[in-house]
């Protein structure tokens, strides 16, 4: 085996930090709690109800993660002390490279694990799309979002279906489309792609080589379900009168059928104003069914941001949100570079993230800097309680 030279100089890689102590008390709390619920339930009075076995379930992930993390940095700060040791500092800086970046993984994962889930964290997903300004450049654009966003489920291997697509007239782009994610997890995961995304490139009618500017909209919401429910069970979940129901005919394609049957379906919900309009399908039922669950969707994420502006105007310190909606991203085809305005993180690879390839880079990013910012609000909350 070939051995690098080991350098003298050998310092702790700056990317690396100790989790602060005051959100490892949080770690320890729960680890307590942990193991009261363990003897709770070994004594077997009252039986182990899905109570208890949602509360040990979130526990025990969370203290696994904090044991791993214990145990490693320990082991880190053995190989550390090593260093001190003429005949052992080689073996130890060679054991460091190779057991460091395991550790800042297993610490960003328990940093992630002690901060607040997201409400709906484990919820599938819904992504609309809709053109921006820039006219025939922005639908192209809006459906060069669409295939990366299927790209990107395909290659995680999420099942999706299109719940609705609007072609342009030269049916190179998109007027709207609504897909559906049906992967329990991916809104946590799509959620920071809601916004306005920019793009700049030289369109393929652009004669003279000009690079024109582009925008495209994308909301992702919640799926309150795991699947399209049929439309009388998504009903039940609204007051009587909560809702206007317009059926009509259809317009579009669709031949004859269109002109005889009032298959489309405009779902009105009167206290918030929001309307749904749904007639990709033939079947009056499974237009509704889709209408009714994205109304779901539009609503749980509009009461999802009420609660978060309540609780933004509670604090005396404002600090910029990873939620910020316009103009989020930019992508540069002149220069192959694609830059997140939230975080400030770029990716020189635009072939790669629009396949949806690389597109977990600019999401890992963007979660690291959520975690960073709810990190310091936590840590200002517990100290504050101490």
């Amino acid at each position: 085996m070939r051995f690098q030279r080991f350098n003298s100089d050998f310092t702790e890689p700056e990317e690396f930090k100790e989790i602060h102590p005051t959100l490892l008390k949080r770690a320890e709390i729960l680890s307590k709690e942990l193991h009261e619920l363990e003897v709770e339930i070994s004594k077997g009075t009252g039986g182990f109800d899905i109570n208890q076995q949602t509360k040990f379930s979130n526990l025990s992930s969370v203290v696994d993660v904090y044991d791993d993390y214990s145990k490693k940095l320990s082991s880190y700060k053995e190989l550390q002390s090593l260093l001190e040791d003429e005949s052992l500092k080689e073996e130890a800086a060679l054991e460091i490279e190779t057991c460091l970046p395991v550790l800042v993984n297993v610490t960003e994962k328990l940093k992630a694990k002690l901060l607040p889930p997201h409400p709906f964290a484990d919820k599938p997903s819904i992504l609309e799309l809709r053109p921006g300004v820039g006219g025939v450049e922005a639908m192209i654009f809006a459906n060069d979002l669409l295939n990366m966003y299927t790209g990107y489920a395909s290659s995680n291997r999420w099942k999706y279906s299109l719940i609705s697509k609007t072609l342009n007239q030269s049916g190179n782009g998109i007027l709207e489309a609504i897909v559906s994610i049906e992967e329990p997890g991916s809104y946590d995961r799509l959620r920071f792609e809601s916004g306005v995304h920019r793009v700049q490139r030289i369109p393929e009618t652009e004669s003279k080589g000009r690079t024109q500017t582009s925008t495209a909209a994308v909301v992702v919401l919640p799926q309150m379900s795991d699947k399209l429910l049929p439309e009388d069970a998504d009903e039940r979940s609204f007051a009587q009168g909560e809702v206007r129901i317009d059926v009509m005919r259809a317009s579009g394609k669709g031949g004859q059928h269109v002109n005889t049957t009032e298959s489309a379906v405009r779902l009105t919900h009167i206290p918030s104003g929001i309307v749904v309009s749904m007639q990709d399908e033939r079947s009056q039922h499974k237009n509704k069914a889709k209408a009714f669950t994205i109304l779901r969707a539009r609503l749980a994420e509009r009461e999802r941001q009420v609660h978060e502006e309540e609780e933004r105007k509670k604090r005396t310190d404002q600090v910029s949100s990873t939620d910020r909606s316009d103009k989020i991203r930019t992508y540069n085809f002149p220069q192959n570079r694609i830059t997140d305005h939230r975080c400030g993180y770029s990716v020189h690879d635009v072939d790669s993230i629009m396949s949806g390839e690389k597109l977990d880079q600019l999401i890992d990013e963007l979660h690291k800097h959520e975690s960073q910012i709810k990190s310091k609000n936590l840590l200002e909350e517990l100290e504050k309680g101490l």
